[in-house]
């Protein structure tokens, strides 16, 4: 437990109905005593408030009332950092939110760094590192996905896989170490290939869990998605259809769509970030000139082009110029042959090498089998939201992988048929980077690092 207690705002900054001040440590609930006070002046008692209650007063400064609040009293160690806790919820001007807070530092609290209180939470034992960490993600979380996955880590998934992890580890190290200090009880023979059977599995789990970061990692960020094609072949259309509403301005005059239009949506649980571009083509007019360069700038930055084609038109010069664009930058695409409602298709689409859907966004048809393409492209088959938990952070992907290269000089090391020894010195550097994911066998700077990145107040 700390020695000395913080204080901090714990809401966004700007005017809002509530606000919340946040102390925790030895002397929150002091502190609190000397600032609570009943309407007409008398002092309240907070001393002997229970934990998880709320008492209704105003805050003195001195003789002069400063704000009506409700004070809530946590007592260690069931609140969020496992110290005594108070939160002072108040009205949510600013003036009156710094008021408060300067209030509580002269009657003896610091204010509190960036993400301190869940620093503590931490190093109180309260959670773990991948725990305290989903917490800044799901606050920034942008869409259905990452606060699913942020809240699944929060609630203990990521650790109680490297849990089971590190028990297995750890088993066969003191199995090994036993065997070498008493051999006449713990036989070594033909361990190397038992031994080599659990490094196999123990890497088949750690590889799972690197394949699914990348699509946590896509998942948590949206899949940039950008409707390409020429003039008028409908992309405004699919942009409304898509999105649910009326973003774009859909004409049949060509080059209507002068500028880059976005939508963040979600396509069954697949968050998809939609850039309606403009038609790529040659052009006179200088903003229109505009909006087709910053359409290939964006098609260059994707995640996945809907090249849209016109069904009722010709395979042209200018749509095979958008191909090679796609193909240049090497991207993921879908062609959406758009306008099937109308009659036969005259486009040739067999002279392009990406998958083609047969799409209407005027009636609405081929968005299953979109959604069943984009699964298979980013997601080795049809997107399912089930009870995987996704490591998306990049420093927990690393120690994964450098977890996965110690257990393979074991298997190294077993079929050099080298001495038991040399096994768990790998053993054991494969534990203690499956360690500092959680957070255990961590240095100090890294901890500054990771929560000098969150919010003040968090």
């Amino acid at each position: 437990m700390s020695e000395d207690t913080i204080a901090a705002i714990a809401t966004a900054s700007g005017a809002s109905g509530i606000g919340i001040i946040r102390i925790s440590g030895p002397k929150a609930v002091d502190i609190a005593q000397s600032l609570m006070f009943t309407k007409s002046g008398k002092k309240l008692d907070i001393l002997n408030q229970p934990s998880h209650t709320v008492k209704y007063g105003f805050i003195f400064d001195g003789k002069e009332p400063v704000d009506e609040v409700l004070l809530t009293v946590f007592r260690a160690p069931r609140s969020y950092t496992a110290e005594d806790t108070v939160e002072i919820s108040c009205h949510g001007g600013t003036f009156v939110l710094r008021r408060i807070l300067s209030l509580t530092v002269r009657s003896g609290a610091r204010l509190a760094e960036p993400g301190e209180f869940t620093k503590r939470a931490f190093m109180n034992g309260r959670i773990d590192l991948t725990e305290a960490e989903s917490v800044m993600d799901i606050i920034s979380s942008g869409n259905e996905f990452a606060r699913k996955n942020a809240l699944s880590v929060l609630r203990g998934g990521i650790y109680e896989k490297i849990r089971i992890l590190r028990d297995g580890i750890i088993h066969e190290t003191a199995f090994i170490e036993a065997a070498l200090d008493d051999p006449e009880h713990y036989s070594l023979e033909g361990y190397g290939d038992k031994l080599k059977d659990v490094i196999n599995k123990l890497l088949s789990d750690i590889g799972h869990m690197i394949a699914l970061s990348d699509t946590g990692k896509v998942l948590k960020n949206g899949i940039k998605t950008v409707i390409a094609g020429k003039p008028n072949v409908g992309k405004s259309s699919i942009l409304n259809l898509l999105s649910g509403e009326d973003r774009a301005i859909v004409t049949e005059i060509p080059g209507t769509t002068r500028d880059v239009l976005v939508s963040e949506i979600s396509l069954d649980g697949i968050p998809l970030i939609l850039y309606d571009t403009a038609g790529i083509r040659e052009t006179e007019d200088k903003v229109e000139r505009i909006g087709v360069e910053r359409s290939r700038k964006y098609i260059e930055e994707a995640d996945l082009v809907l090249f849209t084609l016109d069904s009722t038109t010709v395979t042209e010069k200018e749509d095979m110029e958008i191909y090679d664009c796609i193909r240049e930058y090497g991207k993921k695409c879908i062609i959406l042959l758009n306008k099937t409602d109308l009659g036969s298709s005259v486009a040739d689409s067999s002279r392009f090498s990406y998958p083609v859907i047969s799409f209407s966004a005027r009636e609405e048809l081929g968005i299953s089998e979109l959604k069943e393409k984009i699964g298979e492209l980013f997601f080795a088959g049809a997107f399912s939201s089930g009870e995987d938990v996704y490591v998306t952070g990049e420093r927990q992907i690393e120690e994964l992988k450098s977890a996965a290269g110690s257990l393979k000089l074991v298997i190294k090391s077993i079929d050099e048929k080298l001495t038991e020894d040399f096994y768990t010195v790998d053993l054991m550097d494969a534990y203690s980077h499956l360690g500092n994911i959680i957070g255990e066998d961590t240095d100090d700077a890294l901890f500054d690092r990771i929560f000098k990145e969150f919010c003040m107040g968090k």
